[in-house]
């Protein structure tokens, strides 16, 4: 459940309760794909540096362990250690992503295996089942993701099949919620707003789901090479018709900057792989910009990634030792970057949330729109 705490403007400072722990939004969820971050970081590291919610990958884990196995093992969250709210997103984004080859019917996609080939068919209801087994504490609804940009008429199409395919995910998770053997019965369902940069069905199909009264709301087809501006103008048109006391999420964003400007618009929840990925290539995120670790300047530096964080890395490293594990290719590199970044994320959001708690957020906002996405 939802509850919204106040408004500073557009922008939500909020709680949302889970059976696996109350949320405080906006927040970041650290993406662990396969149920494990990318860059060697656990459960215990993930508490360590302040997540609040894990997002893993629906697609990749029916490949891989399955999710009859995770089911077996008592669930995602028995599976992996991680006690407190965990979102699995719905495997559309994957099917349409990942799979070279994929037929698109009613009852729902055939698609091979980006792994072994293999056939496989998912719909509404065999994506709910998945998630029903992983035990998810927030399940994602089946969608079709269409290419941006994409034909107005075909568009228009597929909002209104997501539109019935979303019935049919409500109407299979109340099923699956009421079965004996369900690992988590109160499994809550996320609608997803689509219809690419077009004003009129992305207003049309935000106003179809919001009638289904689901348990949040999110928006996605965004990020997807863009401008950011056509995205933050999407989030505008469509934030007047999400429901007021449900929470909403942006999916796949983003940037430091992308996160304050979708805040600042009603934003609640956010997820992105940028943060690990630019970690293990050596980009850091700090309070004065991105520095790029692996630079000959730092060869000798004795500060931390940033002289301004009180992470578990800046407080023990230096950028000169953590340039020196780049350099040599040693893997702990990439997790004290990893561990660094997703900290400053989280930190982020602390920092968001203290400023709406405390009426500044339009003064942090204008301290850090440019300067955090900037380079150094």
């Amino acid at each position: 459940m939802y509850r919204l705490i106040k408004n500073n403007g557009y922008a939500r400072r909020g709680e949302f309760e889970t059976v696996h722990g109350t949320v405080q939004t906006p927040a970041f969820m650290n993406v662990a794909t396969a149920g494990a971050i990318k860059g060697a970081l656990s459960a215990e590291d993930l508490e360590n540096i302040r997540c609040q919610v894990m997002l893993s990958n629906t697609y990749h884990l029916h490949l891989r362990p399955t999710d009859k196995v995770v089911k077996e093992m008592g669930g995602l969250h028995k599976l992996t250690t991680w006690k407190k709210p965990i979102l699995t997103d719905s495997g559309g984004f994957q099917v349409f992503s990942l799979a070279k080859l994929r037929k698109i019917k009613e009852e729902g996609v055939t698609f091979n295996s980006h792994i072994d080939g293999r056939k496989i068919f998912m719909g509404p209801e065999e994506s709910m089942q998945i998630q029903s087994n992983l035990g998810s504490t927030i399940a994602m609804a089946f969608d079709e993701c269409v290419e941006n940009p994409a034909p107005y008429e075909y568009s228009k199409q597929s909002c209104a099949r997501t539109v019935r395919w979303l019935a049919r995910c409500k109407a299979e998770m109340k099923r699956l919620n009421g079965l004996e053997d369900t690992i988590n019965k109160n499994q809550l369902l996320f609608g997803i707003n689509q219809g690419c940069v077009f004003d009129d069905l992305r207003v049309d199909h935000m106003k179809a789901i919001a009638e289904m009264d689901l348990d949040g709301y999110a928006i996605g087809g965004l990020a997807v090479g863009e401008p950011k501006e056509e995205m933050y103008h999407v989030i505008s048109v469509v934030e007047e018709h999400m429901p007021k006391d449900k929470i909403r999420y942006l999916m796949g964003v983003g940037t430091p900057g992308n996160i304050l400007e979708a805040v600042r618009r009603g934003v609640d929840l956010f997820d992105c792989v940028m943060p690990s990925r630019n970690a293990r290539h050596g980009h850091i995120n700090t309070w004065s910009g991105i520095i790029n670790i692996k630079n000959a300047k730092y060869e000798k530096d004795s500060q931390p990634l940033d002289p301004k964080c009180d992470c578990p890395v800046c407080r023990r490293y230096s950028r000169a030792y953590i340039r020196h594990l780049f350099k040599a290719e040693e893997m702990l590199g990439m997790r004290l970057a990893v561990m660094h970044n997703l900290y400053f994320y989280n930190n982020l959001m602390e920092k968001i949330r203290d400023s709406l708690d405390n009426d500044t957020f339009e003064s942090f906002y204008r301290d850090n729109i440019d300067l955090l996405d900037s380079r150094i």
